[in-house]
């Protein structure tokens, strides 16, 4: 982020949960519970991470300049649940 620009400092930015799954392929993607339709691939984890963070911020832009209303962060975890063995 730039000094001094008008854009959310960390600290006031909202924070969204994302869902990564494997795919089929090898790869990954994301999707966020938060914000419908807003959904990012990678061929790594890290990859589908930096991909999910820049759909993230594009979707919230393209709500702004709609002058739609940004939804709030409403998920606030994720547990990774291992079940036995059948």
């Amino acid at each position: 982020m730039i000094p001094g620009s008008d854009a959310m400092s960390d600290i006031d930015a909202p924070s969204y949960l994302i869902v990564i799954e494997r795919a089929d392929d090898g790869g990954y993607g994301a999707w966020a519970p938060d914000l419908p339709g807003c959904v990012a691939l990678g061929d790594s984890l890290e990859e589908c991470e930096h991909e999910m963070r820049e759909a993230i911020a594009f979707h919230l832009e393209g709500l702004r300049e709609q002058g739609e209303p940004v939804p709030p962060p409403t998920a606030i975890a994720a547990v990774m649940l291992t079940t036995p063995a059948a």
